[in-house]
Protein backbone atom coordinates (compact mmCIF):
# COMPACT_ATOMS: atom_id res chain seq x y z
CA UNK A 1 0.00 0.00 0.00
CA UNK A 2 1.31 3.77 -0.42
CA UNK A 3 2.07 5.34 2.16
CA UNK A 4 0.17 8.70 3.20
CA UNK A 5 -0.54 10.53 5.75
CA UNK A 6 -3.93 9.28 7.15
CA UNK A 7 -6.55 9.78 6.87
CA UNK A 8 -6.62 10.67 2.94
CA UNK A 9 -8.64 10.64 0.24
CA UNK A 10 -7.34 8.19 -2.63
CA UNK A 11 -8.42 8.07 -6.20
CA UNK A 12 -7.94 4.64 -8.26
CA UNK A 13 -7.16 6.21 -11.50
CA UNK A 14 -7.86 2.17 -13.26
CA UNK A 15 -11.26 2.06 -11.73
CA UNK A 16 -12.22 6.20 -12.32
CA UNK A 17 -10.49 5.89 -16.09
CA UNK A 18 -12.73 2.41 -16.93
CA UNK A 19 -15.88 3.93 -15.26
CA UNK A 20 -15.24 6.99 -17.80
CA UNK A 21 -14.87 4.77 -20.77
CA UNK A 22 -18.52 2.75 -19.59
CA UNK A 23 -20.17 6.08 -19.27
CA UNK A 24 -19.07 7.64 -22.54
CA UNK A 25 -19.61 4.52 -24.39
CA UNK A 26 -23.05 4.42 -22.95
CA UNK A 27 -23.76 8.12 -23.61
CA UNK A 28 -22.03 7.67 -27.44
CA UNK A 29 -24.57 4.74 -28.34
CA UNK A 30 -27.38 6.68 -27.08
CA UNK A 31 -26.51 9.89 -29.36
CA UNK A 32 -26.29 11.94 -26.19
CA UNK A 33 -23.71 14.59 -24.49
CA UNK A 34 -22.16 14.59 -21.13
CA UNK A 35 -21.85 17.66 -19.25
CA UNK A 36 -20.40 15.85 -16.10
CA UNK A 37 -21.33 17.68 -13.13
CA UNK A 38 -17.72 19.10 -11.30
CA UNK A 39 -20.14 19.21 -7.91
CA UNK A 40 -18.80 15.72 -7.67
CA UNK A 41 -15.24 16.32 -7.68
CA UNK A 42 -14.09 19.61 -7.56
CA UNK A 43 -11.47 19.23 -9.83
CA UNK A 44 -10.62 21.25 -13.13
CA UNK A 45 -7.81 17.67 -13.50
CA UNK A 46 -10.64 15.92 -13.53
CA UNK A 47 -12.75 18.12 -15.61
CA UNK A 48 -10.23 18.54 -18.55
CA UNK A 49 -9.61 14.56 -18.68
CA UNK A 50 -13.65 14.45 -18.78
CA UNK A 51 -13.81 16.96 -21.54
CA UNK A 52 -11.06 14.89 -23.39
CA UNK A 53 -12.78 11.63 -23.30
CA UNK A 54 -15.92 13.62 -25.50
CA UNK A 55 -17.64 15.78 -22.47
CA UNK A 56 -19.05 19.45 -23.92
CA UNK A 57 -18.42 20.89 -20.84
CA UNK A 58 -18.47 20.92 -17.08
CA UNK A 59 -21.60 21.40 -14.86
CA UNK A 60 -20.76 23.17 -10.98
CA UNK A 61 -23.39 24.15 -7.84
CA UNK A 62 -21.46 26.59 -6.81
CA UNK A 63 -19.59 29.98 -7.68
CA UNK A 64 -16.37 28.94 -5.87
CA UNK A 65 -16.50 25.70 -8.04
CA UNK A 66 -17.28 28.15 -11.04
CA UNK A 67 -14.38 30.12 -10.47
CA UNK A 68 -11.77 27.37 -9.70
CA UNK A 69 -13.00 25.84 -13.35
CA UNK A 70 -12.55 29.36 -15.00
CA UNK A 71 -9.31 29.85 -13.87
CA UNK A 72 -8.00 26.58 -15.27
CA UNK A 73 -9.45 27.50 -18.47
CA UNK A 74 -12.29 24.75 -18.44
CA UNK A 75 -14.50 25.38 -21.25
CA UNK A 76 -18.21 25.24 -21.33
CA UNK A 77 -18.91 25.60 -17.42
CA UNK A 78 -22.44 25.66 -16.64
CA UNK A 79 -23.51 26.75 -12.88
CA UNK A 80 -26.75 24.69 -12.35
CA UNK A 81 -28.05 26.25 -9.41
CA UNK A 82 -29.49 29.92 -9.34
CA UNK A 83 -27.97 33.22 -8.17
CA UNK A 84 -29.98 36.22 -6.67
CA UNK A 85 -27.56 38.42 -4.36
CA UNK A 86 -25.81 41.39 -5.80
CA UNK A 87 -22.51 39.95 -4.40
CA UNK A 88 -22.85 36.55 -6.28
CA UNK A 89 -23.61 38.40 -9.93
CA UNK A 90 -20.92 40.76 -9.13
CA UNK A 91 -18.81 37.46 -9.29
CA UNK A 92 -20.60 36.24 -12.79
CA UNK A 93 -19.58 39.59 -14.18
CA UNK A 94 -16.28 39.12 -13.22
CA UNK A 95 -15.72 35.91 -15.28
CA UNK A 96 -17.66 37.23 -17.90
CA UNK A 97 -15.08 40.27 -18.03
CA UNK A 98 -12.04 37.55 -17.74
CA UNK A 99 -13.45 35.50 -21.01
CA UNK A 100 -15.27 33.06 -19.15
CA UNK A 101 -17.01 30.26 -21.12
CA UNK A 102 -20.07 29.99 -18.77
CA UNK A 103 -23.89 29.55 -18.36
CA UNK A 104 -26.20 29.95 -15.74
CA UNK A 105 -29.21 28.88 -14.65
CA UNK A 106 -32.30 31.19 -13.49
CA UNK A 107 -35.95 30.53 -12.01
CA UNK A 108 -37.25 33.80 -11.46
CA UNK A 109 -38.00 36.74 -13.46
CA UNK A 110 -36.34 39.43 -10.80
CA UNK A 111 -32.87 38.02 -11.63
CA UNK A 112 -33.03 38.40 -15.32
CA UNK A 113 -32.39 42.44 -15.07
CA UNK A 114 -28.96 42.40 -12.56
CA UNK A 115 -27.39 39.18 -15.30
CA UNK A 116 -28.43 41.51 -18.03
CA UNK A 117 -26.72 44.31 -16.20
CA UNK A 118 -23.45 41.92 -15.24
CA UNK A 119 -23.43 40.59 -19.07
CA UNK A 120 -23.30 44.60 -20.07
CA UNK A 121 -21.02 45.42 -18.11
CA UNK A 122 -18.47 42.88 -19.03
CA UNK A 123 -19.06 43.26 -22.59
CA UNK A 124 -20.18 39.78 -22.81
CA UNK A 125 -23.34 37.63 -23.48
CA UNK A 126 -24.38 35.32 -21.14
CA UNK A 127 -25.95 32.25 -21.83
CA UNK A 128 -29.36 31.58 -19.55
CA UNK A 129 -31.05 28.77 -18.97
CA UNK A 130 -34.46 28.21 -17.66
CA UNK A 131 -34.21 26.26 -14.38
CA UNK A 132 -37.23 24.02 -13.81
CA UNK A 133 -38.42 22.53 -11.08
CA UNK A 134 -39.07 18.80 -11.79
CA UNK A 135 -40.72 17.15 -8.25
CA UNK A 136 -38.00 18.13 -5.91
CA UNK A 137 -39.13 20.85 -4.66
CA UNK A 138 -35.83 23.20 -4.07
CA UNK A 139 -35.01 25.38 -7.03
CA UNK A 140 -36.71 25.99 -10.25
CA UNK A 141 -40.09 27.33 -11.91
CA UNK A 142 -43.04 25.83 -10.92
CA UNK A 143 -45.27 25.34 -13.89
CA UNK A 144 -44.91 25.65 -18.14
CA UNK A 145 -46.42 28.99 -18.03
CA UNK A 146 -43.28 30.73 -15.65
CA UNK A 147 -40.82 28.94 -17.77
CA UNK A 148 -42.56 30.36 -20.72
CA UNK A 149 -42.68 34.25 -19.27
CA UNK A 150 -38.95 33.86 -17.76
CA UNK A 151 -37.74 32.51 -21.20
CA UNK A 152 -39.34 35.59 -23.21
CA UNK A 153 -37.97 38.31 -20.25
CA UNK A 154 -34.55 36.14 -20.69
CA UNK A 155 -34.55 36.45 -24.91
CA UNK A 156 -35.77 40.14 -24.47
CA UNK A 157 -33.12 41.11 -21.61
CA UNK A 158 -29.88 43.24 -23.59
CA UNK A 159 -26.91 40.78 -23.09
CA UNK A 160 -28.45 37.51 -22.37
CA UNK A 161 -29.45 34.44 -24.54
CA UNK A 162 -32.13 31.79 -23.52
CA UNK A 163 -30.05 28.79 -23.99
CA UNK A 164 -32.40 25.96 -23.25
CA UNK A 165 -33.73 24.54 -20.16
CA UNK A 166 -32.03 22.87 -16.97
CA UNK A 167 -34.02 19.86 -15.50
CA UNK A 168 -32.64 17.48 -12.77
CA UNK A 169 -35.21 15.17 -10.52
CA UNK A 170 -32.38 14.53 -7.65
CA UNK A 171 -34.81 12.86 -5.85
CA UNK A 172 -35.43 10.11 -8.32
CA UNK A 173 -31.52 9.54 -8.34
CA UNK A 174 -31.78 6.57 -5.14
CA UNK A 175 -34.78 4.89 -6.32
CA UNK A 176 -34.32 1.68 -4.65
CA UNK A 177 -36.29 -0.56 -7.14
CA UNK A 178 -35.28 0.44 -10.83
CA UNK A 179 -38.89 0.06 -12.39
CA UNK A 180 -40.20 2.55 -9.82
CA UNK A 181 -37.33 4.31 -11.08
CA UNK A 182 -38.18 4.42 -14.30
CA UNK A 183 -42.09 4.99 -13.65
CA UNK A 184 -41.36 8.05 -11.40
CA UNK A 185 -38.90 9.44 -14.02
CA UNK A 186 -41.85 8.92 -17.16
CA UNK A 187 -43.91 10.79 -15.37
CA UNK A 188 -41.28 13.63 -14.76
CA UNK A 189 -40.09 13.77 -17.76
CA UNK A 190 -44.11 13.93 -19.74
CA UNK A 191 -43.91 17.38 -17.56
CA UNK A 192 -40.79 18.27 -19.16
CA UNK A 193 -41.88 17.24 -22.86
CA UNK A 194 -45.34 19.50 -22.03
CA UNK A 195 -42.74 22.57 -21.55
CA UNK A 196 -40.85 22.06 -24.37
CA UNK A 197 -43.75 22.16 -26.07
CA UNK A 198 -45.12 25.29 -24.81
CA UNK A 199 -41.90 26.62 -25.27
CA UNK A 200 -41.67 25.94 -28.87
CA UNK A 201 -44.93 27.15 -29.49
CA UNK A 202 -43.78 30.50 -28.76
CA UNK A 203 -40.91 30.54 -30.71
CA UNK A 204 -38.60 30.12 -27.94
CA UNK A 205 -36.60 26.64 -29.09
CA UNK A 206 -34.43 25.46 -26.13
CA UNK A 207 -31.21 24.67 -28.11
CA UNK A 208 -29.99 22.64 -24.60
CA UNK A 209 -31.93 20.65 -22.03
CA UNK A 210 -29.81 19.41 -19.83
CA UNK A 211 -30.41 17.07 -16.45
CA UNK A 212 -30.27 13.87 -15.08
CA UNK A 213 -27.88 12.16 -13.08
CA UNK A 214 -26.14 8.68 -12.50
CA UNK A 215 -28.83 6.96 -10.94
CA UNK A 216 -31.15 7.63 -13.41
CA UNK A 217 -29.05 7.54 -16.79
CA UNK A 218 -29.55 4.64 -18.38
CA UNK A 219 -33.43 5.56 -18.16
CA UNK A 220 -32.63 9.67 -19.18
CA UNK A 221 -30.24 8.69 -22.19
CA UNK A 222 -33.64 6.93 -24.05
CA UNK A 223 -35.90 9.67 -23.58
CA UNK A 224 -35.26 11.56 -26.53
CA UNK A 225 -35.59 14.50 -24.41
CA UNK A 226 -32.14 15.37 -23.06
CA UNK A 227 -29.32 16.81 -25.07
CA UNK A 228 -26.99 16.33 -22.75
CA UNK A 229 -27.16 14.75 -19.22
CA UNK A 230 -24.84 15.92 -15.93
CA UNK A 231 -24.30 12.32 -14.59
CA UNK A 232 -21.32 13.02 -12.09
CA UNK A 233 -20.91 10.16 -9.17
CA UNK A 234 -20.50 7.74 -12.02
CA UNK A 235 -16.25 8.37 -11.66
CA UNK A 236 -16.45 7.07 -8.08
CA UNK A 237 -19.14 4.80 -7.60
CA UNK A 238 -19.84 5.86 -3.78
CA UNK A 239 -21.72 3.10 -1.39
CA UNK A 240 -24.64 5.32 -1.72
CA UNK A 241 -25.03 3.97 -5.97
CA UNK A 242 -22.82 1.39 -5.53
CA UNK A 243 -26.17 -0.87 -4.71
CA UNK A 244 -28.01 -0.21 -7.17
CA UNK A 245 -28.79 -1.39 -10.58
CA UNK A 246 -27.94 1.34 -12.70
CA UNK A 247 -28.74 -0.62 -16.21
CA UNK A 248 -32.20 -1.91 -17.31
CA UNK A 249 -30.48 -5.61 -16.90
CA UNK A 250 -30.15 -4.89 -13.49
CA UNK A 251 -26.41 -4.58 -13.01
CA UNK A 252 -24.12 -1.55 -12.13
CA UNK A 253 -20.96 -1.29 -14.92
CA UNK A 254 -18.94 1.10 -12.64
CA UNK A 255 -16.45 0.75 -10.08
CA UNK A 256 -15.58 2.03 -7.14
CA UNK A 257 -12.27 4.69 -7.63
CA UNK A 258 -12.49 6.65 -4.48
CA UNK A 259 -11.84 5.73 -1.14
CA UNK A 260 -10.78 6.70 2.38
CA UNK A 261 -7.36 5.57 3.33
CA UNK A 262 -7.47 5.73 7.60
CA UNK A 263 -4.88 3.69 9.89
CA UNK A 264 -5.95 1.15 12.96
CA UNK A 265 -4.98 3.22 15.46
CA UNK A 266 -5.85 1.26 18.59
CA UNK A 267 -6.19 -2.28 18.56
CA UNK A 268 -6.70 -3.18 22.40
CA UNK A 269 -10.13 -5.00 21.66
CA UNK A 270 -9.08 -7.57 19.77
CA UNK A 271 -9.52 -10.56 22.44
CA UNK A 272 -12.84 -9.74 22.90
CA UNK A 273 -16.10 -11.29 21.98
CA UNK A 274 -16.80 -9.00 19.66
CA UNK A 275 -13.59 -7.07 18.91
CA UNK A 276 -13.30 -4.03 16.86
CA UNK A 277 -10.40 -1.74 16.15
CA UNK A 278 -10.24 2.13 16.25
CA UNK A 279 -9.47 4.06 12.97
CA UNK A 280 -8.26 7.32 12.49
CA UNK A 281 -11.11 8.44 10.46
CA UNK A 282 -14.01 10.02 12.05
CA UNK A 283 -16.42 12.42 11.40
CA UNK A 284 -14.23 14.26 9.98
CA UNK A 285 -13.59 11.78 7.51
CA UNK A 286 -16.75 11.28 5.94
CA UNK A 287 -20.00 12.64 5.14
CA UNK A 288 -22.49 11.43 7.29
CA UNK A 289 -25.91 12.29 5.33
CA UNK A 290 -26.31 8.96 3.41
CA UNK A 291 -25.28 6.38 5.57
CA UNK A 292 -22.19 4.52 7.22
CA UNK A 293 -18.92 4.28 4.72
CA UNK A 294 -17.62 0.69 4.46
CA UNK A 295 -14.49 -1.38 4.02
CA UNK A 296 -13.34 -1.31 0.58
CA UNK A 297 -10.77 -4.28 1.15
CA UNK A 298 -9.19 -5.78 4.31
CA UNK A 299 -6.25 -8.28 4.68
CA UNK A 300 -6.20 -11.86 3.26
CA UNK A 301 -8.99 -13.78 5.18
CA UNK A 302 -11.33 -11.20 6.33
CA UNK A 303 -14.66 -10.40 4.52
CA UNK A 304 -15.18 -6.97 3.93
CA UNK A 305 -18.95 -7.43 4.45
CA UNK A 306 -18.22 -9.18 7.60
CA UNK A 307 -17.47 -5.60 9.32
CA UNK A 308 -19.45 -2.56 10.04
CA UNK A 309 -18.06 0.96 10.61
CA UNK A 310 -19.29 2.68 13.64
CA UNK A 311 -18.37 6.51 14.30
CA UNK A 312 -16.82 6.90 17.42
CA UNK A 313 -16.04 10.84 17.23
CA UNK A 314 -14.40 14.09 15.32
CA UNK A 315 -11.29 11.99 14.46
CA UNK A 316 -12.05 8.45 15.24
CA UNK A 317 -14.39 5.56 14.04
CA UNK A 318 -14.61 1.33 15.20
CA UNK A 319 -14.59 -1.10 12.70
CA UNK A 320 -16.47 -4.07 13.93
CA UNK A 321 -14.82 -7.30 13.07
CA UNK A 322 -15.65 -11.24 13.18
CA UNK A 323 -13.63 -12.75 15.87
CA UNK A 324 -10.19 -14.23 14.72
CA UNK A 325 -10.34 -11.37 12.39
CA UNK A 326 -6.59 -10.77 10.69
CA UNK A 327 -6.21 -6.80 11.86
CA UNK A 328 -3.86 -5.95 13.71
CA UNK A 329 -2.55 -2.14 14.98
CA UNK A 330 -0.99 0.27 12.51
CA UNK A 331 -2.58 -1.36 9.35
CA UNK A 332 -3.85 0.53 6.72
CA UNK A 333 -7.65 0.48 5.42
CA UNK A 334 -9.48 1.52 2.48
CA UNK A 335 -12.89 2.82 3.03
CA UNK A 336 -15.84 3.60 0.73
CA UNK A 337 -17.37 7.18 1.70
CA UNK A 338 -21.50 6.74 1.43
CA UNK A 339 -21.45 9.79 -0.38
CA UNK A 340 -18.89 11.21 -2.90
CA UNK A 341 -19.63 14.99 -2.73
CA UNK A 342 -19.42 16.29 0.15
CA UNK A 343 -16.91 13.81 1.51
CA UNK A 344 -14.55 14.95 -1.63
CA UNK A 345 -15.22 18.60 -0.42
CA UNK A 346 -13.49 17.51 3.37
CA UNK A 347 -10.05 17.32 1.68
CA UNK A 348 -7.96 19.24 -0.06
CA UNK A 349 -6.21 16.83 -2.52
CA UNK A 350 -6.82 13.50 -4.28
CA UNK A 351 -4.04 11.28 -3.53
CA UNK A 352 -3.41 9.33 -7.09
CA UNK A 353 -2.89 5.62 -7.07
CA UNK A 354 -2.71 3.12 -10.46
CA UNK A 355 -1.66 -0.42 -10.06
CA UNK A 356 -1.04 0.07 -6.04
CA UNK A 357 1.69 2.63 -6.30
CA UNK A 358 1.26 6.23 -5.56
CA UNK A 359 1.73 8.62 -9.24
CA UNK A 360 1.14 12.19 -7.57
CA UNK A 361 -2.07 14.11 -6.42
CA UNK A 362 -4.66 16.63 -7.79
CA UNK A 363 -6.02 19.19 -5.49
CA UNK A 364 -9.56 19.73 -4.77
CA UNK A 365 -10.54 23.28 -5.80
CA UNK A 366 -13.38 25.54 -4.82
CA UNK A 367 -14.44 23.47 -1.89
CA UNK A 368 -18.00 25.40 0.53
CA UNK A 369 -16.34 27.52 2.56
CA UNK A 370 -13.16 27.74 1.04
CA UNK A 371 -13.29 30.15 -1.80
Amino acid sequence: MIEVETPALVLDLDAFEANVETAFGLARAAGVSLRPHGKSHKSPDIARRLIAAGAVGTCVATLAEAEAMVAADVEGVLLTAPVATKGQIARIALMLAEGADLMVVADHPDTVAPLSAAADRAGMRLRVLVECDMGQARTGVLTAEAAVTLAHAIAAAPGLTFAGIHAYWGHLQQVADIAERRARVEAQADVLRGIIADLRAEGLEPAIVTGGGTGTFSIDRDLGIFTELQIGSFIFLDSLYGPLALEADGTNPYRHSLFVRAAVVSANALGNDLPQVIVNAGLKAFATDSGLPRLASGPEGLNPSDTTYRYKGDEHGALMLPPGAPVRLGQILDFVPSHCDPTVNLYPRYHLMRGGEWTGHWPILGRTGAA
